[in-house]
């Protein structure tokens, strides 16, 4: 039998948390179900509040959307149905709107979509003279009826009622895109495609866990510990979403993290724990352990991951708060989790946690937890055969090594110098596989910019003053003189509020530079030329060109603010949680040299389309404007989850006596499987992404997949080692004048076994040096 003995009170907040779960197992787990479920209905009570079209976007078009809103002005969804002779945008051949067959193709979409009850202003292009230059093309237009938030769950019966007038009249081009058929087509698409990712990503999780774990109850822990902590931040999120508003796309980011780490943690813990007891510790003990190393290694990787997602709220764009704090949300929840749910149920379940074993796995595992040296049987082998055979040459020759892996890094990130980051047109999204990206490039061809028009809000004291009347027909002129616009430019008056929406069809449509440039003109020469002029009128431009730019130019700002947040955060955090300096820097640039590459793939990938075949992304020809901030907050997050895993466990052993490099062998070798394993799991579900149809999801995927590949490989088993190698004792450099820093994390020794007298009957073959039940032998700790 395991040896017994008397235990140090345990010191520490992971490890006075999981010795109190562990006695205590029933109150924790019951805790843990209870805060889920109230979390839940209290959530459901109050309701979910998304962000809303104001605070979408910033600057001058969130402006617009504010003014309109503070009016009671609903900004309807608007509708264009093309009617065109196909070889139209040849601009020879086929019918033109005069013919009576064009005239009756007209008609009948017009009276299609107004028996379907969901439209009003319906208007006929011969009356609003919406017809080409070579009059063959025509736009229907109309708005639809309701809630325009809402108009996209609505307009299925007036697509249906467009098809069958194009089944009636083959010899035209009938489409429609507008805004509730557009938004209809992303919504679908994007349900679509995070429903298939988060549908998979479960089943290809606990597939993983199986395989590394050999036994079904062990597999499905981290997994139910991940997914009762996304639920219950759900339910937390909802409420505090009166405050700081939500959004879907929040919402999925946070399953993604909270799956990702949820599972991490549970990981790091379930295996440390395991360990222990093939060690042949008693299983008291050995969830102290757990508790007092991984566990406290969960709470500084934690705390990182926190302080990166924290970064995203000082972008001041309301989609990137609503992500930042859902998902620091769900890190935290996932990791007081950790630290107190997951003991206790360790704990009840005691061995039953290897019940469900796999045939050949659980024989597999077996085998691996009892491995013969020397004729002596030593139980718990954990250390990875193939990172130590890696390591070796590592440590060899650490120069080498360094100058090769670093080498080869950089050249993976040098790319990214030229990255072109845009907000991605429909068709570069999509392609050509929606039907709306074609009825969108099809009206841009025939109506330039009419498709997209900009939209002016002017507000006025009196909206029929004259000098304000005089001032919107100079307008209307010169928008189209100064070549910003062909026109027409319409102008919409509301005299109860004192207000006029101008609609400027930009040159340039779907062509974002030259559509920006036409913006510009509009900006910065033909407004304060006539409505600037005038005394007491605000007139800010928005519409989806402005609203691109202005959102652009906001994360433009943001970029550096949100870098230097998150980078000197990370950097005092890992110093205060360490004690070393060395360690705190070589930290950050570790990271920061994976998210280089990660930088650099992308790049080459998608903006040059190397290998873009393999991943379906032909043809974009740049990086989406939101991705390499989210990226960089995201993967500097969750690369310090190994990072903080592997150099706690090198730390530890250094503490125990072994010298920097026997520790930096030991800490590698014997973290390797569930770094190993927990990067398969995450490389797995970020690569779902990567088969996604849409191309910013690809992207997503592809570039945090392979962050994480990297950084579990390339960074933790060749360039920490190496780096860790050649400094040697000063990694653990601290200068005296930072000796009064707290230790935020290794306040206090692992749990001290102390053997009784009694001989173990079952022989445990002695460590070739201290390990975690020795009491280390350093100051401080």
């Amino acid at each position: 039998m395991a040896d017994t003995g008397r235990l140090e009170r345990p010191r520490g907040i992971a490890a006075r948390a999981g010795s109190w779960s562990a006695r205590h197992r029933w109150a924790a787990v019951g805790g843990w179900v209870l805060l889920v479920i109230l979390a839940l209905a209290v959530g459901s009570m109050t309701g979910r509040v998304d962000v809303s079209d104001s605070e979408q976007v910033p600057g001058e078009s969130g402006r617009v959307s504010a003014i309109l809103d503070e009016a009671g002005i609903d900004d309807a969804a608007g509708e264009t149905v093309l009617i065109q002779a196909k070889g139209g945008e040849r601009k020879s051949g086929g019918l033109t709107a005069s013919d009576p067959a064009f005239r009756k193709a007209v008609d009948a979409v017009m009276a299609g979509v107004r028996d379907t009850g969901q439209v009003t202003a319906l208007r006929s292009p011969y009356e609003t003279k919406t017809i080409s230059v070579d009059r063959r093309s025509a736009l229907v237009q109309f708005e639809m009826r309701g809630d325009p938030e809402k108009a996209s769950e609505h307009i299925q019966p007036v697509l249906d009622a467009v098809d069958k007038a194009q089944d009636r009249h083959q010899e035209l081009r009938i489409e429609e895109f507008g805004d509730a058929s557009g938004q209809k087509a992303f919504d679908d698409a994007f349900g679509d495609d995070f429903t298939q990712a988060e549908y998979s990503a479960l089943p290809v999780a606990l597939g993983i866990l199986l395989i590394v774990f050999g036994a079904l109850v062990a597999a499905l822990l981290p997994v139910v510990l991940a997914m009762t902590a996304f639920l219950a931040t759900t339910g937390l999120v909802a409420i505090v979403s009166h405050w700081v508003h939500m959004s879907d796309t929040a919402n999925s980011v946070m399953l993604l993290v909270g799956l990702a780490v949820g599972v991490d943690y549970c990981l790091f813990y379930l295996r440390r724990e395991r360990e222990e007891r093939a060690a042949g510790r008693d299983a008291q003990t050995a969830l102290r352990v757990a508790a007092a190393t991984s566990g406290r290694a969960i709470l500084v990787s934690g705390v990182t991951v926190i302080v990166a997602m924290a970064g995203m709220l000082f972008t001041g764009i309301a989609e990137f708060k609503a992500m930042g704090l859902a998902t620091l949300m769900v890190v935290a929840v996932a990791m007081v989790g950790s630290v107190t749910v997951l003991p206790a149920l360790l704990s009840l379940l005691g061995e039953r946690v290897e019940k469900g074993r796999l045939p050949f796995l659980g024989r597999a595992k077996r085998r691996g937890d009892t491995e013969r040296r020397g004729g002596t049987e030593r139980r718990g082998g954990t250390e990875s055969r193939i990172w130590r055979a890696v390591l070796r040459p590592v440590l060899r020759r650490p120069r080498l090594s360094l100058a090769l892996a670093g080498g080869a890094l950089i050249a993976l990130a040098v790319p990214a110098v030229g990255m072109n980051t845009a907000n991605l047109t429909l068709d570069q999204e999509f392609g050509d596989r929606l039907p709306v990206v074609n009825a969108y490039n099809h009206i841009d061809e025939a109506f330039p910019g009419g498709s997209d028009p900009a939209r002016v809000v002017v507000k006025a004291d009196d909206i029929d003053a004259a000098p304000v009347r005089d001032a919107l027909a100079r307008f209307r002129t010169e928008a189209v003189a100064k070549g910003a616009s062909k026109g027409p430019v319409e102008v919409t008056v509301h005299r109860e509020q004192n207000l006029a929406v101008v609609e400027v069809p930009l040159i340039g449509g779907s062509d974002e530079g030259r559509a920006e440039k036409s913006l510009e003109v509009l900006r910065n020469e033909v407004r304060p030329a006539t409505l600037g002029a005038v005394d007491g009128v605000d007139a800010p431009i928005g519409g989806s060109t402005a609203s691109s730019k202005d959102f652009n130019d906001k994360l433009g700002s943001a970029v550096a603010p949100v870098f230097a947040f998150v980078v000197v955060f990370a950097f005092l955090l890992m110093l205060m949680s360490f004690r070393s300096l060395t360690i705190a820097v070589t930290s950050i640039v570790l990271n920061l040299l994976s998210v280089g590459a990660a930088y650099g793939i992308l790049t080459a990938v998608f903006q040059h389309g190397w290998g873009a075949g393999l991943v379906g992304a032909e043809g974009v020809g740049a990086i989406v404007s939101w991705l390499p901030l989210f990226l960089f907050v995201i993967l500097f997050g969750l690369s310090m989850d190994y990072h903080v895993f592997v150099v706690s466990r090198i730390r530890e052993a250094h503490l125990a006596g072994r010298t920097t490099k026997d520790a930096v062998v030991h800490g590698v070798v014997t973290t390797a499987g569930v770094v190993t394993s927990a990067a398969v799991i995450m490389v797995a579900v970020f690569s779902l992404f990567g088969t996604l149809s849409m191309q910013s999801m690809k992207q997503m995927g592809v570039g945090l997949a392979a962050a994480v590949l990297i950084d579990a490989t390339v960074i933790r088993g060749v360039l920490l080692p190496a780096v860790m190698s050649l400094l040697g004792e000063r990694n653990w450099y601290l200068p005296k004048w930072l000796g009064w820093l707290p230790d935020l994390a290794h306040d206090g020794p692992a749990p001290v076994h102390r053997p009784s007298t009694q001989r173990p009957s079952t022989p445990v073959a002695a460590s070739p040096r201290p390990e975690a039940d020795e009491r280390p032998r350093h100051a401080g700790v």
